[in-house]
C-alpha cells in the first residue's frame, strides 16, 4: 500500500480565517530554521498562546488553513529564542513527526520563501499585494499574478525481471543507493522526462512506464512523481560526474537504501513486495 494517505489538513483562503483561540499552530521560520517545542524527542510547532510570550518580531504571517480543527499559520520572525524552544532544519522533522505534520511544516517554509521572493513585481518593479481570493500574489500596477512555485520532478525504479536498477550519487554516504530522479524541463510531458532522464543518467531505454504516486519534497519546493518502468535496452553507462555507480540488484539482495519516509523507498518496497508475492504464488 502506498504509505501517504490524505491527512486532516484543509487548505483555506484568508477569507475563511477564524478568530484565534490561543491554540492555533504557528509554523515559525527564524533564520531559515523552524521553531518548535521538544515533546519526548518529537518536535511540534508552537501554539499562538505559547508564541505570544516570545520576544520576537514577526515580519510575515500567512494563514494556511486548518489541521484537525486548529488554525495554522506560517510565520517569519526574528529575535531571541529561549532555551526551552528549539530551532532546527526541516530535515530534522522528517521521520520524527507524523507525515501530515511534516508536510505542513514544509508548506509553511515554502510559503514564507515564496512571499520573500515576490515582494516586488518581477515585470514592472512595483510592490505586490495578496491576491485576496486565490493563494497568489498580485501586482495591482500591471496585473501580474504569481502563484506558489513548485518544481515537478520524476523518480523512477527501473525493473528487469527480479532486478532493480539503483544508483549512487557521488555526494552520498558510502554504500547508499537509490532510484533515478530528475527535474521536468519546459515543454516536456512527465513521460518524456522519465525517458530522457534515464537515458541521460545511465544510457538505458525503458518502456511500460507506470505511475505509482507522489510526494511533496520541500527541499526547497519539489513535487516528486514516482514511477516504475521496465528495462528495454542498453548497457549501463554514466559520465556526468553526478552518478558514481549504478548497477542491477536482485530484489532480495539490496544495498543500503533510503529510509521509509522517502518516496524512493516506497518505490523499492512496492517492487520487493510484488516480487515476494509472485514467488509465493
Amino acid at each position: 500500500m502506498w504509505p501517504f494517505q490524505p491527512d486532516d489538513f484543509r487548505s483555506l483562503p484568508k477569507s475563511a480565517e477564524q478568530e484565534e483561540n490561543g491554540e492555533a499552530l504557528y509554523f515559525t521560520v527564524i533564520q531559515e530554521q523552524l521553531l518548535s517545542i521538544n515533546e519526548h524527542g518529537i518536535p511540534r510547532p508552537v501554539t499562538s498562546d505559547e508564541f505570544r510570550w516570545l520576544d520576537v518580531e514577526v515580519s510575515r504571517r500567512i494563514y494556511m488553513g486548518e489541521w484537525r480543527g486548529q488554525s495554522c499559520y506560517a510565520l517569519e520572525a526574528s529575535g531571541h529564542v529561549p532555551r526551552e524552544y528549539l530551532l532546527s532544519d526541516l530535515r530534522a522533522w522528517l521521520g520524527r513527526v507524523e507525515p501530515g505534520m511534516f508536510y505542513l511544516a514544509g508548506r509553511a517554509k515554502q510559503l514564507i520563501e515564496w512571499h520573500k521572493n515576490h515582494v516586488y513585481c518581477g515585470r514592472c518593479g512595483e510592490k505586490t499585494d495578496d491576491h485576496g481570493l486565490d493563494r497568489a500574489i498580485e501586482c495591482r500596477q500591471c496585473g501580474l499574478v504569481n502563484y506558489p512555485r513548485l518544481s515537478p520532478s520524476i523518480i523512477v525504479l527501473v525493473r528487469r525481471g527480479t532486478e532493480a536498477l539503483l544508483a549512487r550519487n557521488a555526494l552520498w554516504p558510502s554504500g547508499m543507493y537509490s532510484t533515478l530522479a530528475g527535474f521536468v524541463e519546459p515543454g516536456e510531458s512527465i513521460e518524456q522526462t522519465v525517458h530522457r532522464e534515464i537515458w541521460e543518467e545511465v544510457n538505458i531505454k525503458v518502456n511500460n512506464v507506470r505511475y505509482l504516486g507522489s510526494q511533496s519534497w520541500p527541499f526547497p519546493n519539489s513535487l516528486m512523481l514516482g514511477f516504475h518502468a521496465e528495462y528495454e535496452s542498453g548497457d549501463i553507462a554514466y559520465h556526468d560526474g553526478e552518478i558514481s555507480d549504478a548497477r542491477w540488484f536482485k530484489h532480495n539482495e539490496l544495498p543500503n537504501i533510503p529510509g521509509s519516509t522517502a518516496i524512493s523507498r516506497w518505490l523499492i518496497d512496492a517492487f520487493v513486495d510484488e516480487m515476494n508475492s509472485t514467488a509465493v504464488q
